[in-house]
């Protein structure tokens, strides 16, 4: 086997600032498996500095670039711990699907643009190792959402013949993939995951996250204020559709606040509005769905999964570890994917997704 052909790297940075996951995959074989993980976390003052460029502020396009060497620098570091952990030289790597870490997505026709941050020439500098990136632009020029992209991916791992299943991925922000029997499959950001519970928790308790929603479950949802979060337009919104921190911040919530609640109360009804941003979507537009599988950090938030386990009665409420993939793993997976796609210059998108025009290759080529 010409290791070379089968073997690539996905790195992952999400919306929810807390740190890079990197993956080796094995696509020698149908499915495709997973070989080795690294991840290394965001400091502190890296996760500020990043917040930072979610929205307008001073000598923006400096902080940028310098940040995208920084990035480039720690995805390097995590390439070099995944290969080490098991082995695998660098010149066995035919590419590294790199997403960037966003911090502007802005589909909308009359805008039109996304900003994943890296510096994917440094990086194949770095690794000497081909990198694949900016992976969502290509679709928004083709009149596409250019999110969610993991779907197609779903669709590889996961589409049953007999059953409706749908992928509920709870990164910062949740989105849904629906696989029916037949082979369709479509799907769209349906809200926020993380992001706002771990705004608000950062804010009041210091940490970065509520582990298991313990700290949500202290308190009690405050029917009003979930009334309103709800009441936002972008849930009523048909797909295709997409969202990020420009929409869902600490600003957008305290709009809404009294300043008399309990920090514990908002933090409750934080989580109750991401569970029935999935709920009310998978309810709406999925209806038939029998099995719902979860993955990405909100997977983790038991008092999160419980409650979708309320909401969605009658369904199979479960990780997608049971169905063979680690929930912690699935995105950056896809990202090594979506790069063997590109340098087998096979589309990847899917336009029953995104609304792209068509079908699209995604993502830049950095040769090694």
């Amino acid at each position: 086997m010409d290791l070379k052909t089968a073997y690539y790297i996905g790195i992952m940075s999400g919306t929810s600032l807390d740190g890079i996951d990197a993956v080796l995959a094995d696509f020698s074989s149908s499915p495709p498996f997973l070989l080795q993980t690294c991840y290394l976390s965001y400091d502190s003052e890296l996760r500020g500095r990043l917040l930072d460029l979610n929205h307008p502020g001073n000598d923006e396009l400096h902080r940028a670039a310098m940040l995208g060497n920084e990035l480039a620098r720690r995805y390097a570091e995590a390439v070099t711990g995944l290969l080490n952990k098991c082995g695998v030289e660098p010149q066995q790597i035919t590419a590294i699907g790199c997403h960037g870490q966003t911090v502007r997505h802005c589909p909308e026709s009359e805008r039109g643009y996304t900003i994943q941050l890296c510096n994917p020439a440094l990086l194949v500098e770095l690794t000497g190792i081909t990198v694949v990136a900016d992976f969502r632009s290509r679709d928004i020029a083709a009149g596409g959402q250019g999110a969610p992209l993991v779907p197609a991916f779903h669709q590889i791992l996961f589409q049953d013949s007999q059953v409706h299943r749908v992928i509920a991925n709870i990164g910062g922000i949740s989105n849904l993939t629906s696989l029916t029997p037949n082979g369709e499959v479509t799907g769209f950001d349906c809200g926020p995951g993380n992001i706002m519970m771990d705004a608000w928790c950062l804010h009041h308790t210091g940490k970065p996250y509520d582990e298991n929603g313990a700290w949500a479950e202290s308190g009690r949802v405050i029917p009003e204020l979930l009334e309103k979060l709800l009441a936002l337009q972008f849930f009523s919104l048909a797909p295709p559709k997409s969202t990020g921190r420009e929409l869902f911040n600490l600003v957008w919530l305290e709009s809404y606040l009294s300043g008399d609640e309990k920090p514990t109360d908002v933090q409750a009804t934080l989580l109750q509005l991401t569970v029935a941003g999935i709920a009310e979507a998978v309810l709406a537009y999925f209806p038939d769905a029998a099995e719902i599988y979860l993955c990405g950090g909100g997977a983790h938030n038991t008092a999160l999964v419980a409650r979708l386990r309320m909401a969605l009665p009658g369904r199979k409420v479960e990780l997608t570890d049971s169905v063979g993939v680690d929930a912690d793993w699935l995105e950056a997976f896809a990202f090594a994917w979506l790069a063997r796609q590109v340098i087998s210059g096979v589309p990847a998108s899917l336009p029953t997704v995104t609304g792209a025009r068509g079908a699209r290759l995604l993502g830049a080529i950095y040769p090694g």
